[in-house]
């Protein structure tokens, strides 16, 4: 009963929501692209089937699906996402096939997989749906999760469904945890049930953030002590910016000479003509990043009106400030610690164990206020030794995390 209701729940908020709309209608079109994919390419090659939730986890599938495109560059990829900011916005040319994940219900889902007849099923992190699970086991097919992350208060070991998803991970050939701490959770929920092929492999993203940081031609060897005094928010919702715009305001006005580059997770351009005017009427200067380039900003404002280019304006500050952390939880926060920055964020990080780390190892603050955020701020542009100790901790945790694509890919293969 549950799909069926989430279904029709789907038809209806599709009527008012863009971004469901947009996803339901891709849905519908995914077996049809299927075999037209099928059709243009009858091969005897293995295919692989990759799935993410959205442009988010794809980064944790980007390194993996290279590294095995490497070792078999005659295999096929099929990359599925549930959300259009995946599928509207990843751009890899080693995917062969995109589409929006089938609708979870099993003859749908047995049509697309006898259709292409995958050797694997790779999901990355968190987005499992049982059906798709179930079938590929029923057909033979191996199901790999990968980058497998549960926090201490999942819901996944409530009495009442903990049974349900002992059913869904007992599914799986193989499961592959980001940290032993996941590893003991996974077994909990497994408890006395033949178990998958499970081991800890760490988070391919942190892989895929330094192969971007690479990329960049900024002088990286500069101290980030000698960069613009810039406050970066990164990935903002509307929660954070009710909490701490203010306290923005107030820095602003304390520290003459600091500027902030003000990124919303979805750059609408209601938020971003609000943004606007919001910072016009205390007197600061404001322009758009489409309107010139991150070494030289003039305004004490710079609204991101663009995607995909976070990861590189975090080179261009000294500290960050990472959204969602006071509605869904926070966003990536391994693009600012690759560049060197303390990281602050709201009080919803469970969703990410590269922020506990960055707690754990001093680059990241959670903060549950506006005043926390003023406060943590001011200090760490009064104590030199303070920033440096949280700037050095915060790379570091990207350096020390290295290496798990090369480990998922061989486990892929061999397992």
């Amino acid at each position: 009963m549950i799909l069926p209701t989430l279904f029709l729940f789907g038809m209806i908020t599709c009527l008012f929501n863009k971004k469901i709309r947009e996803g339901f209608f891709g849905r519908l079109n995914t077996y049809t692209q299927l075999k037209v994919f099928m059709n243009k390419n009858e091969t005897e090659n293995d295919i692989y089937w990759f799935h993410a939730a959205s442009l988010g986890e794809y980064e944790q599938i980007k390194p993996v699906l290279a590294g095995l495109k490497e070792i078999e560059p005659s295999s096929k990829s099929i990359v599925s996402f549930f959300s259009p900011s995946g599928y509207n916005h990843v751009n890899d040319q080693n995917i062969d096939c995109k589409i929006y994940l089938p609708f979870d219900f099993f003859w749908i889902i047995n049509q697309c997989l006898k259709i292409v007849k995958p050797k694997k099923i790779i999901l990355a992190a968190y987005d499992v749906w049982p059906n798709l699970i179930w079938r590929a086991e029923y057909m033979g097919v191996p199901t790999t999760l990968f980058a497998a992350r549960f926090s201490n208060n999942t819901s996944k070991l409530l009495p009442f469904i903990k049974d349900f998803y002992k059913r869904v991970y007992s599914s799986f050939y193989a499961i592959y945890t980001i940290s032993n701490s996941d590893n003991n959770l996974l077994q909990l929920i497994l408890k006395n049930s033949i178990n998958p092929i499970i081991r800890v492999l760490g988070n391919p993203r942190y892989d895929e953030v330094k192969i971007k940081a690479d990329n960049f031609t900024i002088e990286r060897t500069k101290s980030v002590l000698q960069r613009p005094k810039t406050l970066l928010l990164g990935s903002m919702h509307k929660e954070d910016e009710n909490i701490i715009l203010e306290s923005i305001v107030s820095l602003m006005n304390e520290i003459n000479d600091l500027s902030i580059i003000w990124a919303y997770h979805e750059p609408k351009d209601q938020y971003l003509d609000q943004a606007s005017t919001f910072f016009k009427s205390k007197n600061f200067s404001v322009e758009r990043i489409s309107k010139t380039k991150p070494n030289k900003l003039n305004a004490r404002v710079c609204l991101v009106d663009t995607i995909g280019q976070l990861a590189q304006l975090y080179w261009y500050g000294q500290i960050a400030y990472i959204g969602g952390g006071f509605s869904t939880g926070i966003h990536n926060v391994m693009e600012p610690a690759i560049a060197r920055l303390p990281i602050y964020f709201g009080p919803r990080y469970n969703n990410s164990h590269e922020a506990e780390e960055l707690i754990k190892n001093g680059g990241g603050f959670q903060i549950d206020s506006g005043t926390d955020l003023f406060l943590g701020i001011k200090k760490l542009f009064n104590d030199e030794t303070t920033f440096i100790k949280a700037s050095y901790a915060s790379t570091n945790v990207v350096h020390r995390n290295l290496g798990s694509a090369t480990r998922v890919v061989r486990n892929i293969i061999h397992d």
